[in-house]
């Protein structure tokens, strides 16, 4: 089980300057790599408070890879739809070489309406787009004089520059909200898979995870996979704590969410099917429903406090502006102030128990997510006097 950080900005400008927020977080990647995490990574959105401060992630990642010299960096996940394959390619092999091959690339496809009308990207073409941007970049990496025919994209012969640091490229993952398709088409290209579970059912995900490991095993591919699941988790060693901030913070995360989906209720997309649901879903959202249905992780699975659970790989974060002082046996603790995920190795499988997961096979990770009530200095798992902070949980397998 390996654990890492996931940034999710859900934050504008009246709550927070953007180069407040990057210089926090930035400090917040150093800490993680002292106290041992697996890797950091970040989102792609525009133009709302839904992850607009992440508009780049090569960017972010860069500067993460500068002030770090062993934590992988990842993507979670660029957004291949709305940038040319020669451009995406070379940004990252740049990247790879920048953290002397920390990288890992997460694809993604985009689900926002109002982020393709802006980019004036067809929704229907979003499936070719993002086949012509993973396959564009794995030619690119892989080969000279690369001659590309894709469905929208088609250029060559041309040879990118830099070439990867990782031979034969960076290890690539898919990801997907829902759509057991795009986990059986990850499985069947080879590639490594990233799901975030909070907006289906425990039988979807196992239905998703299950599809991708039957398409890898079908076509041959050698090994399970790398399976990253991510789940939100709120921890504090007062457990009521833990359970009151968590209502408050989820609430801000799905009120953000929310007004990003809004224009589903007047969009229908075939490459999309069924995701007008999504603006009900952040309407009719219910805090206890989903600790209940393990979507969020804040307290014991029959709800009553208990003493918190340690984990010798979750550890604390101080808060930054006091010395670096070791805790004793480190635990995972969340706060208020922003968004990080932590991601595990092992085999995937939903956790018995929210909060930490620990022996093999479970996972975790942390996305901390910026809030109105958030102080200067946010620091991702950890506690500060009697505040606790919102982590986001994460699982996946070896190759």
């Amino acid at each position: 089980m390996e654990f890492g950080v996931n940034f999710f900005p859900v934050v504008d400008p009246e709550r927070k300057t953007a180069s407040t927020y990057y210089d926090e977080s930035l400090r917040l990647v150093e800490r993680a790599e002292e106290l041992g995490y697996e890797h950091v990574q970040i989102v792609e959105h525009y133009g709302s408070p839904y992850g607009g401060y992440s508009p780049d992630p090569a960017t972010f990642l860069a500067a993460a890879a500068a002030r770090t010299s062993r934590i992988r960096i990842g993507t979670g996940a660029v957004i291949a739809a709305f940038t040319h394959p020669v451009k995406l390619a070379a940004t990252l092999s740049m990247l790879d070489n920048l953290s002397h091959g920390r990288l890992d690339v997460g694809f993604g496809r985009a689900f926002l309406p109002d982020e393709f009308e802006v980019f004036g990207v067809d929704m229907e073409e979003s499936r070719a787009r993002f086949d012509d941007g993973v396959n564009g970049c794995i030619a690119l990496w892989t080969e000279e004089n690369t001659v590309f025919d894709g469905a929208v994209h088609r250029f060559g012969p041309f040879t990118g520059y830099p070439r990867p640091y990782q031979q034969p490229h960076p290890p690539v993952f898919v990801a997907s909200a829902s759509s057991p398709q795009s986990c059986a088409a990850a499985g069947e290209a080879g590639h490594h898979l990233q799901v975030v579970p909070s907006v289906t059912s425990r039988e979807g995900l196992q239905e998703m995870i299950e599809g991708y490991r039957r398409a890898r095993a079908a076509a041959g591919h050698a090994g399970p996979g790398r399976i990253q699941v991510k789940y939100t988790c709120y921890l504090s060693e007062d457990r009521e704590l833990a359970l009151s901030d968590a209502r408050t913070q989820e609430h801000n995360y799905v009120s953000r969410m929310a007004e990003a989906v809004a224009s589903w209720a007047e969009t229908r997309s075939s490459q999309y099917p069924g995701y007008e649901a999504f603006v009900e879903k952040a309407r009719a959202y219910d805090f206890d429903r989903a600790l209940e249905g393990r979507k969020v992780l804040a307290q014991h699975a029959r709800g009553r406090p208990r003493p918190a659970r340690r984990h010798p790989r979750l550890v604390r974060l101080r808060h930054l502006r006091e010395p670096a002082v070791q805790p004793r046996p480190p635990a995972l603790r969340a706060r208020r102030a922003g968004h990080g995920a932590v991601r595990a190795r092992g085999r995937p499988r939903l956790p018995r128990r929210p909060g930490p997961a620990g022996g093999r096979g479970g996972g975790a990770a942390c996305r901390r997510r910026l809030t109105p009530q958030a102080p200067p200095h946010h620091v991702r798992t950890s506690t500060q006097g009697q505040k606790s902070w919102p982590a986001h949980v994460s699982a996946r397998t070896p190759t």
